[in-house]
């Protein structure tokens, strides 16, 4: 702890080193007076600069050394008392103070009274304890002495310590003016850099934007002076807007392209030009770039008139990029919706009924299949043709039948472009349908020849089979040899013809086969049973309790089928049975029944009798009619042909067709002239003659269903009233048939007739038996 002779009050007792003189010594001795040790004053804090009060002077100052010889020896004072504040702290002693302690020892005094004896008893008390008192100051000022040195040595060294503290700080001082001018002419510099940075960015935008527009208007001029007059080239301009516009036209992602490098340089123009008049740095210039461009409302917060200016402009472009890139996106969704409301899009579907073509069929065709997808809990039915997407579905809802379950999707597109056909997922369908165009027999089926063509040119190959419309028998022969085997051809017009002759002569036949082939009753259905292998024909057809076997699908035959074979034929392995039954889960085969024997009947024949037949009106493909006609009725029967076809164009077209009138055998032709819906050529006929009647559907209206309806319709109310009329009405045996092409069997089953058919229907229902078996 350091000894500070100012810091501290006297203690109380302040002679604690040197004790009082004992009562036996005289007071008046002279002592000689001690001087005191000069004191300094200390600072607190010895390392501040900024309070720096010099050293303080001793208490008690010696005079130099000059002083100190010149001046005489002082007059020694009168003894201080004891309690004298000049003496306040620590005694020190010394070798004065030894040495006068020992001349007033060593003086002579004055014997007491009391004797003297003891006075030299006291004399030798004194002096052993002052040899004592002596020696114990002696080591003590010693230790004191070497104390206040090693003192004086740290205040020394203190001293030094901030000399040199103040001299450092000064060096600070001088060297942080020298870094401050530094670093000012590096700031100056640099500032002056980026200044230079700022020009040559805001320059840079400024050219970037306005030099192609130069170049593109001052280019032209260019090359005109280099030409010759008599040259015609085609201008710069217009030779790059050509270019943008094929670019345009021809790539799929050219629009977004173009409204991405648009923003790109309109974010990286403005983020150079505010870089060129503002302080802030590369990277926020362009982020606040971005942030124009993005909301035009962030450029109110600009100050001063170059940031205003750049700011409002990049706003201004953000404005145009942001109401392109609406454009781009409203026309996306237009053309997307475009695309759904056309039929452009893909179907993505598999084991769906694929209808290929449009025509007044389609409807009673989607209605049975609806009724036959109606046990397997509905299906998928994709309609493809030539034809807007919204005019198929309106068409196909005004029909207004149940569709149980199916769906129905219509897509536009040709059938004899292989992408159309892939559109709508060809090769993974159940079935394909392909229908005959209305209108010229030959153009309807070579436009078929090629569907097949395209079908199966079909790379991923075709899981179903196909089924192809014809409309001349003739061209049946290309198309199997195109399509082979995956194709079934149905000749509607050909059947129709086939169907009106068997129900003609048979009345209520009609009925019969719309039962059969719809699936609203009964139907055929053609599967293996692998248990009635090596049995004969005649046992299988007593072993179905629930269902009338009519045919067997020869498996060696490459899967033909044989109607009605021969009871003794034996089923092979592979060979299925085609049967006629309610529903394919509801027939299986039996143990065979027990047959009793009996008698059986004797055969007979009904004895044929001649008849006569009236066509009225005139169709394509009459000579096939006459053939058929003339295999089924009795020799000696008479077919009158009444329709406006002049009688020498008949014979040329039915010897164009084929017809040999040589090789008929059993009925004669008779020809009569008129018009079928003009009530008096009609009553020149003997309609009460006649066993049959049909009326067809006239070919001069036979593209418009609608017309060879009304036609059709009409001629049938005039046969009907002429009838009646004749007084025969009573008792009619006549059958009428009647071609449809529209579903109007309801309008005339509320006349009286025998037997009523729509070719449609059963064209349709052919459809279904065929791809179903």
């Amino acid at each position: 702890m350091p000894l500070d002779l100012d810091s501290s009050p006297a203690p109380p007792h302040r002679d604690w080193f040197f004790p009082p003189a004992p009562p036996f010594l005289p007071s008046s001795r002279a002592q000689t007076p001690r001087t005191p040790f000069p004191s300094t004053s200390r600072s607190s804090n010895p390392y501040s600069f900024s309070d720096r009060r010099p050293p303080p002077t001793p208490r008690y100052p010696l005079p130099p050394p000059e002083q100190q010889q010149q001046q005489p020896p002082p007059t020694p004072p009168p003894a201080p008392r004891r309690r004298d504040p000049r003496y306040a702290g620590i005694r020190r002693g010394d070798a004065r103070t030894l040495a006068a302690e020992k001349a007033a020892a060593a003086a002579p005094t004055v014997a007491p009274v009391h004797g003297s004896k003891s006075a030299s008893s006291a004399t030798t008390l004194r002096w052993s304890g002052m040899v004592s008192v002596a020696a114990i100051v002696l080591c003590f000022s010693s230790l004191l002495r070497c104390n206040f040195s090693l003192y004086d040595q740290v205040h020394h060294l203190k001293g030094q310590l901030a000399e040199a503290t103040t001299k450092l700080q000064s060096c600070i001082t001088e060297s942080s003016m020298d870094m401050s001018g530094i670093l000012s002419y590096q700031s100056n510099s640099s500032i002056s850099h980026d200044r230079s940075l700022k020009n040559f960015a805001l320059l840079l935008s400024l050219s970037t934007l306005y030099a192609p527009l130069v170049i593109l208007k001052y280019m032209d001029l260019f090359l005109k002076l280099r030409s010759s007059q008599d040259s015609e080239e085609v201008p710069i301009n217009k030779r790059f807007a050509y270019r943008v516009d094929i670019f345009l036209s021809l790539q799929p992602y050219a629009k977004p392209l173009v409204l991405l490098v648009a923003t790109l340089l309109l974010i990286g123009l403005g983020g150079l030009a505010l870089y060129g008049v503002t302080d802030d740095s590369l990277s926020d210039c362009l982020w606040l770039s971005w942030t124009f461009v993005a909301d035009s409302g962030n450029h109110a917060n600009a100050e001063g008139f170059g940031p205003k200016l750049v700011s409002v402009s990049i706003s201004i472009g953000g404005m145009l990029v942001f109401a392109m890139m609406l454009g781009l996106v409203t026309d996306s969704i237009s053309e997307k919706f475009d695309s759904l409301r056309k039929g452009r899009s893909e179907v993505i579907e598999q084991s769906h009924t694929l209808v290929l073509g449009w025509s007044d069929k389609l409807g009673s065709l989607l209605n049975q299949i609806a009724i036959a997808n109606e046990s397997l809990g509905g299906g998928t039915i994709v309609v493809m043709a030539e034809r807007d997407k919204e005019e198929m579905e309106a068409d196909i809802a005004k029909m207004e039948f149940d569709l149980k379950g199916t769906a129905i999707i219509c897509r536009s597109g040709s059938p004899l472009i292989l992408a159309d056909l892939k559109k709508v997922s060809v090769s993974k369908a159940r079935a394909i349908v392909v229908l005959a165009e209305e209108g010229n027999a030959d153009q309807s089926d070579a436009r078929a020849l090629r569907t097949v063509l395209s079908l199966t040119g079909v790379k991923e190959g075709l899981r179903g089979h196909i089924v192809v419309e014809l409309s001349d028998l003739d061209n049946e022969v290309l198309v199997k040899l195109v399509g082979g085997e995956l194709v079934e051809t149905v000749v509607a017009h050909d059947v129709i013809g086939r169907l009106m002759i068997q129900c003609a002569r048979q009345p209520g036949l009609a009925q019969i086969w719309e039962d059969i082939l719809g699936f609203e009753n009964c139907e055929f259905y053609i599967k293996r049973w692998p248990q009635l292998d090596g049995m004969q024909f005649e046992d299988v057809l007593i072993s179905f309790p629930d269902a009338i076997p009519c045919g067997i699908k020869v498996a060696s035959y490459g899967g033909k089928i044989i109607l009605n074979p021969d009871d003794f034929y034996v089923l092979q392995e592979g060979d299925e049975v085609l049967v006629i039954a309610e529903d394919d889960d509801t027939y299986a085969p039996a143990p065979l029944p027990k047959v009793m024997r009996g008698y059986l009947p004797k055969d007979f024949v009904v004895p044929k009798s001649p008849e006569r037949i009236l066509f009225c009106g005139w169709r394509r493909d009459m000579e096939d009619m006459i053939m058929v006609l003339d295999a089924f009725l009795a020799p000696g029967s008479e077919l009158w042909m009444f329709n406006d076809v002049p009688e020498m164009d008949r014979e040329r077209k039915l010897i164009d067709g084929g017809l040999d009138f040589n090789r008929l055998e059993n009925i004669t032709l008779v020809h009569r002239e008129g018009n079928a819906v003009i009530r008096r050529h009609l009553e020149s006929l003997p309609l009460e003659s006649f066993d049959s009647i049909l009326i067809l559907a006239d070919e001069s209206v036979e593209d418009s269903a609608i017309q060879a309806d009304s036609r059709s319709l009409a001629t049938l109310l005039l046969i009907r009233d002429i009838q009646v009329l004749s007084r025969h009405g009573n008792n009619l045996n006549c059958s009428f048939n009647f071609q449809f092409y529209p579903a109007l069997l309801y309008m005339v089953s509320l006349i009286t007739c025998s037997c009523l058919q729509s070719c449609t229907v059963f064209i349709s229902q052919c459809y279904i038996i065929v791809f179903y078996i």
